[in-house]
């Protein structure tokens, strides 16, 4: 147990050790339809559905940037000095 968290014994993070790992450093890659993108971006205006997006999003799931190509949003993961990862 560290502190008062209760701890998996198998798990080598807690929920919230995990949540802020590469926190700032590392980002990925989510292709999204445009009909799923209020979720994520609720600041962006409607679209037209049927549109295939990809979202940079942070490792923790923050949003980062919403593009209509991957290489876009892995070139600004770049720019930022983000490392991207791939998730299964």
């Amino acid at each position: 147990m560290i502190g008062s968290e209760k701890t998996n014994d198998n798990a080598p993070f807690t929920p919230e050790q995990f949540a802020h790992l590469g926190g700032g450093s590392i980002a990925y890659v989510k292709p999204m339809a445009s009909e799923d993108v209020a979720r994520l971006f609720p600041q962006v205006p409607a679209m037209q559905p049927g549109l295939k997006l990809f979202a940079l999003l942070g490792a923790d799931g923050t949003p980062i940037m919403l593009t209509d190509s991957r290489d876009a949003a892995i070139a600004n993961a770049w720019e930022n000095e983000l490392q991207t990862v791939s998730l299964h």
